[in-house]
């Protein structure tokens, strides 16, 4: 493979994932990345992203693609759960949540699953990971888990079950933070008698 140009090489320094917007904050066109993809030497992910031909797709590539294209969108519901380690379902779409009058982000690849949240169950609860370069905003282990109870006619009851058993026996949540979110998202009388039988 020949030698990326400096430039490249400059702009790929600490990114896995790169957009034209990054090659126009070089002073490059924004038909630069897709003059490299057609030399070989960048690979086109999707419309308007691409990385390193030797990039090594982490588990949660599909997260950052996501959030590199929509830094506003919050991973949330299965695809949280599934970054926390807290199902053994592996969602082929990513879940992302918006507010209610948010526009829907419009993506080919990877697949999205839109669920509509609003004022604190939006905007509490949130974590940003490092993913491949980019921000990731993902909900925290106890909001995902009640987020779940919430939307339990859409993930199924079982999977929240699941997954509060997990993160309460790994120590990963407390009955506090649970009751916290669940005041939130209006659930804490669904979760009661789960909450209960926990510390039974």
């Amino acid at each position: 493979m020949p030698p990326l140009p400096v430039s490249l090489a400059e702009l790929a320094q600490g990114k896995k994932l790169l957009r034209p917007s990054d090659a126009m904050a070089m002073g490059r066109s924004r038909l630069y990345l897709a003059q490299l993809a057609r030399r070989g030497l960048l690979h086109k992910v999707s419309r308007g992203l691409y990385a390193l031909p030797q990039r090594p797709a982490s588990e949660f590539a599909s997260l950052a693609e996501v959030a590199s294209r929509h830094p506003q969108v919050l991973v949330c519901l299965l695809s949280a759960l599934a970054f926390h380690g807290l199902t053994t379902q592996a969602p082929f779409e990513v879940w992302v949540a918006m507010d209610n009058k948010a526009r829907a982000p419009q993506l080919t690849y990877p697949p999205l699953r839109v669920v509509r949240f609003s004022g604190t169950a939006l905007t509490e609860g949130i974590e940003t990971h490092m993913l491949e370069g980019v921000s990731v905003h993902v909900t925290n282990v106890a909001k995902t888990i009640v987020d779940c109870f919430k939307f339990r006619n859409k993930t199924g009851l079982d999977v929240a079950l699941e997954a509060l058993k997990e993160a309460w026996r790994a120590k990963r949540v407390t009955m506090d933070e649970l009751w916290h979110y669940g005041q939130i998202c209006r659930v804490q009388n669904v979760m009661r008698p789960y909450l209960e039988g926990l510390t039974a």
